[in-house]
């Protein structure tokens, strides 16, 4: 029985909050109907997917960077470091691992990079919801530890009430200074 990883992240378009990796181990017989690109889902239907796949992968981890990290070292260096950490985290290791997008993580295990394998690969699909779900339910807690700032509704995209709140507020730790529209509202009237 061959041991299949599918791995995805989740926030890497956002300014606020880390970014966050899981990895979904699955076995030939793996079938939860309904998977598909973590975006394309309600958010209900994220949350009972997630609760399936949980339940029903052979094994998953979930794994991140944060915004600190993110600004350090790059966003697309902090996603594959989410997804490292997430694969460390996997009490068993697959015989291989498909990663949605064009690079392929230092795994230590043979894979591939696929573009769009969020919609078309059911690991990474399972991969990209369960990612999803957990940055999302860490958007609602800084949510509540940052009022305000409508982290629960907008999960730290820069939307219009995102970057309106983030001139009247100005940054929290969890921002990520080095991108644009933060940077931009850290110096007064930079606009």
């Amino acid at each position: 029985m061959a041991l299949i990883a599918g791995c995805d992240e989740v926030g890497r378009g956002c300014i606020a909050g880390p970014v966050v990796a899981a990895v979904v181990i699955i076995e030939d017989r793996f079938h939860i109907s309904g998977l598909a690109d973590s975006k394309k889902l309600t958010p209900q239907r994220r949350q009972d997917l997630a609760a399936a796949i949980r339940t029903k992968a052979f094994a998953w981890a979930v794994g991140r960077a944060e915004a600190s990290e993110i600004d350090r070292i790059n966003i697309l260096q902090a996603s594959l470091l989410a997804m490292r950490r997430a694969f460390d985290a996997l009490p068993i290791k697959p015989d291989w691992a498909m990663v949605d997008g064009n690079q392929y993580p230092a795994f230590p295990c043979p894979g591939e990079a696929i573009i769009g394998g969020d919609a078309t690969v059911p690991a990474i699909s399972a991969a990209s919801i369960l990612a999803k779900v957990f940055r999302d339910r860490e958007m609602q807690i800084l949510d509540s530890l940052h009022p305000g700032y409508d982290f629960a509704v907008h999960k730290g995209y820069p939307t219009a009430v995102h970057i309106s709140r983030l001139r009247e507020l100005g940054p929290t730790p969890c921002h990520r200074r080095s991108f644009g529209p933060v940077r931009r509202a850290s110096v007064p009237g930079s606009d």
